[in-house]
């Protein structure tokens, strides 16, 4: 099992094009641990903006009364790639991990798979 720090760190270490990473509550927008980034992007900020995504995604499925449960959102820039994977189980629920990909140095379905298992290795 990894804490916050640890999954991370693993995050950005072992997913090929990973430029940032967060672990953020969407239920009050805040980000419980943030890695990578820069000065002209603002994971904190880029957390909390998602929290709305998430939100919006969650409310419209209740309105049509979808049952499935989200796994990941994609979000497709010209330059990135913004994955948010919604955490299940053990005390998880209302995380969502957030990560921030260069299109140019990574590959979307083996990113996803290691969010994927990071997700599951996750304590919280």
């Amino acid at each position: 099992m990894a804490n916050t720090e640890t999954a991370l760190k693993e995050a950005l270490a072992s997913i090929e094009g990973a430029t940032g990473a967060a672990l953020v509550d969407y239920t009050s927008g805040m980000a419980l641990g943030t890695i990578g980034g820069s000065k002209s992007f603002d994971l904190t900020v880029a957390a909390a903006g998602n929290t709305d995504v998430v939100r919006a995604k969650l409310r419209t499925m209740e309105h049509l009364g979808l049952k499935g449960e989200i796994e990941d959102i994609l979000i497709t820039l010209s330059d990135q790639y913004h994955l948010i994977r919604l955490i299940k189980g053990r005390g998880g629920n209302g995380l969502f991990l957030y990560l921030v990909l260069d299109v140019k140095r990574s590959n979307l379905a083996m990113a996803r798979h290691q969010l994927r298992r990071i997700e599951a290795d996750l304590e919280v």
